[in-house]
C-alpha cells in the first residue's frame, strides 16, 4: 500500500469518526473510524521510514572537465577563430 492508500484509510476513517451520525446494529463506526485512521498513520510512517533509507546520496564517480591553458592561449591564427 502506497502513501495515497494511508491517506485514504485516514481520510475515510476521520469521516467515519466524525462526520457521520450513522447507527448499525452489531458496528460502532466510531471505533471503525478511529482503527482505519490509526492503521493509515502507521503505514504513513512505515512508508516514510522505508523511502527515506532508500534515499542514498552518491558522489559523482567522473572527475570534472580540466581544461588545458596551452589550447586557450595558442596564438596561430586558427584558434581564435578568424582563420588568419
Amino acid at each position: 500500500m502506497g502513501l495515497g492508500g494511508c491517506i485514504i484509510l485516514i481520510a475515510v476513517g476521520a469521516i467515519l469518526t466524525f462526520a457521520t451520525d450513522w447507527d448499525m446494529q452489531g458496528v460502532n463506526l466510531d471505533l471503525v473510524g478511529v482503527i482505519l485512521m490509526i492503521v493509515g498513520l502507521i503505514g504513513v510512517t512505515t512508508f516514510s521510514s522505508i523511502a527515506r533509507r532508500r534515499r542514498v546520496v552518491v558522489p559523482p564517480t567522473t572527475p570534472g572537465v580540466v581544461e588545458d591553458p596551452a589550447v586557450h592561449h595558442r596564438r596561430d591564427g586558427y584558434s581564435d577563430g578568424y582563420g588568419v
